[in-house]
């Protein structure tokens, strides 16, 4: 069955006799009016107007239990039960096509109810950040209209950053560990943000719109033209993830299995050994390929990270720290 066209406003407040039902010409009108209430009194009981008994009746929500001789609608018991059911249902906020869909035994109540709970809870989401964004214009100062208005022109989510990422990471990465990179590398939305975390998404969503930063990132601190991309990301996911127990166990930077594994990913994806030298070597081309807009990128979404995990950029500064000691030491 198809779900009626929900009309924007109410029919007009005319009732004519419904089409191939006897008016009060017809020679067929029964002389007795059919039991049940009228219209107006439906309305009444219900504690609705007649405007809305109508339009629930003509969206095909309210059944009737005939029509009187002049053909004015009749309602029984059911219509007003049906009536009352409906009231309290858009009392929670169900839309009309979502009511129907229970009235007709197309839907489970607890079904429905469970999807407008959660619709509820996005709407709050989207309302929290609105609240949020409103109170970062006063740190924001100048740019504050433009950054914050492109940024939460629609509900904040991931997909600019994730966008953002398939432009820096190299296309030739197999998809799943493209997947995997990109799932740690862009933090989770706070819920309920502060104002300073509303400004960092909007910061952070402004540097990840522009495609000419994220070719800039690639260029500068991807993989060179004889190095085994695949090889080397697949390594320093397990550097990183090393790094990061280093992190939550509030270590320095210090050499260890996480520094193997950095250098050790770097070497084998470059064909080369580790070694003393090739550390070295090593040190200075990461000092040299530390790209400012990266490093913003991590700040910003640091502050967005509401569980202070440490996350790919903390890593990647705890293993560079550890590297840079030992190769002072050396």
């Amino acid at each position: 069955m198809n779900a009626p066209s929900w009309p924007a406003e109410p029919p007009p407040s005319a009732d004519p006799p419904a089409a191939g039902r006897p008016g009060p010409e017809s020679p067929g009108a029964s002389p007795h009016p059919p039991a049940g209430l009228s219209i107006g009194e439906l309305a009444e009981t219900a504690g609705v107007s007649v405007k809305t008994v109508r339009f629930y009746s003509d969206s095909g929500l309210l059944p009737e239990a005939g029509r009187s001789p002049g053909g004015h609608r009749r309602y029984g018991a059911e219509a007003l039960d049906r009536l009352r059911t409906v009231r309290r249902l858009r009392a929670l906020g169900l839309a009309l096509p979502a009511v129907a869909e229970i009235l007709r035994g197309d839907t489970e109540l607890a079904e429905a109810l469970a999807g407008q709970r959660r619709e509820t809870r996005r709407q709050m989401v989207e309302l929290r950040w609105r609240e949020a964004a409103l109170a970062a214009f006063e740190l924001a100062g100048p740019e504050g209209l433009e950054l914050l208005g492109e940024a939460l022109d629609s509900p904040p989510g991931p997909d600019v950053l994730h966008a953002f990422w398939r432009r820096v990471l190299p296309v030739r990465l197999p998809a799943r560990l493209t997947s995997a990179i990109i799932e740690a590398a862009v933090p989770e939305l706070p819920s309920d943000p502060t104002a300073h975390q509303a400004l960092a998404y909007a910061r952070l969503h402004a540097l990840a719109s522009d495609r000419a930063v994220a070719v800039g990132i690639r260029e500068t601190t991807g993989p060179g033209p004889y190095c085994d991309a695949v090889k080397l990301y697949e390594g320093m996911r397990e550097a990183y993830g090393l790094a990061a127990a280093e992190l939550r166990a509030g270590h320095h930077p210090a050499t260890g299995d996480a520094l193997d594994c950095f250098v050790q990913a770097h070497a084998a994806a470059e064909r080369a050994v580790d070694s003393t030298d090739y550390r070295r070597t090593l040190a200075r081309r990461t000092a040299g390929r530390g790209d400012a807009r990266m490093e913003r990128y991590w700040s910003l979404a640091a502050e967005l990270r509401a569980d202070g995990e440490p996350d790919m950029g903390a890593a990647h500064a705890w293993l560079a720290g550890a590297l840079f000691a030992q190769v002072r030491e050396a």
